[in-house]
């Protein structure tokens, strides 16, 4: 009986060490995988804060922690399963799908460059009337939090896809594990760092009022409300180039895998920076490609 036990203990420890290799293989997975979203993730965390413009203190982080469960929702409801399925009964369309994810990435990233250049931005969101009724204020949060699903809808397809591109090769267990892990790991990253900015403008106002805090952190308080808005303009551009770096990298690698290595070949006359430049080039020209074709039509939608 004891060497019956003596057996099945050291099956468990076989299987314990088994999982604890395939955790450590899925989480690296995970790492290679997630790193190339950083794009979306970056455009993500920039217009995120967007959404709760306009509401009491209060209801900054609730609505937050509502459009994170959405998030979640689309990922492991829809966004996921669907990857699975495709890459598993027909992997030859996740090139497409990357390249057609790229092109979306491209037009926006394009879109707010044109904006730029053109010295004007995106419209600010609807703020909330002083005179609003709880019953009103109640249906345009359930609005604007439903806006952001949508619009998480489309991102976490573009970062999920982006993920199981750098997995495909893997068994598919090790598939589900890792986009399991992604999808929480960059909903946690992108909501809390939404949260972390919404929040900034509290706790800089809190420190420069503090009776007991002293000159130092009440000047300290200040900086950070006066900095917050230039802050966002820089996540907002950072975002925008790292949205055209991974659309412009996704297109260069799907073109070569079609048999056009020109790009490629080009990118690695220039040392070091070669491919980061080339990238954002072809980023830039899909977008304004993408642009001159849905702009007037959208323009003629406006108008109708």
């Amino acid at each position: 009986m004891s060497t019956g036990l003596l057996a099945l203990l050291d099956d468990v420890v076989a299987l314990a060490k088994k999982a604890a290799i395939v955790l450590d293989d899925t989480a690296a997975l995970s790492m290679k995988a997630g790193a190339k979203s950083v794009g979306v993730v970056a455009d993500d965390a920039a217009v995120t804060p967007r959404y709760v413009i306009g509401f009491a203190a209060a209801r900054e982080l609730p609505i937050i922690w509502q459009i994170t469960l959405g998030s979640l929702r689309n990922k492991f409801l829809f966004v996921v399963p669907a990857v699975l399925a495709l890459g598993y009964f027909a992997p030859w369309i996740i090139t497409p799908l990357l390249v057609l994810g790229a092109l979306y990435l491209s037009f926006e990233g394009f879109e707010k460059v044109h904006e730029w250049l053109a010295g004007h931005g995106n419209d600010e969101p609807a703020v909330v009337r002083a005179d609003i009724s709880p019953e009103e204020l109640a249906a345009f949060e359930r609005e604007r939090v439903n806006s952001a699903i949508r619009t998480d809808l489309i991102l976490s397809a573009e970062i999920m896809v982006i993920a199981y591109s750098q997995i495909a090769d893997q068994p598919f267990l090790y598939q589900v594990v890792t986009l399991a892990l992604v999808a929480v790991g960059i909903t946690a990253l992108v909501y809390g760092v939404v949260a972390i900015i919404v929040k900034m403008d509290d706790f800089g106002l809190w420190l420069a009022t503090r009776e007991e805090g002293g000159q130092l952190l009440r000047t300290l308080g200040r900086g950070i409300v006066r900095a917050m808005p230039k802050f966002l303009e820089v996540l907002s551009v950072v975002g925008t180039v790292a949205m055209l770096w991974v659309a412009g990298g996704i297109i260069m690698h799907a073109l070569a895998e079609y048999g056009v290595h020109a790009p490629e070949h080009l990118a690695h006359f220039v040392p070091y920076v070669g491919e980061l430049l080339m990238s954002l080039a072809l980023g830039l020209v899909a977008g304004f490609a993408v642009w001159l074709v849905v702009h007037p039509l959208l323009h003629r939608g406006a108008q109708g």
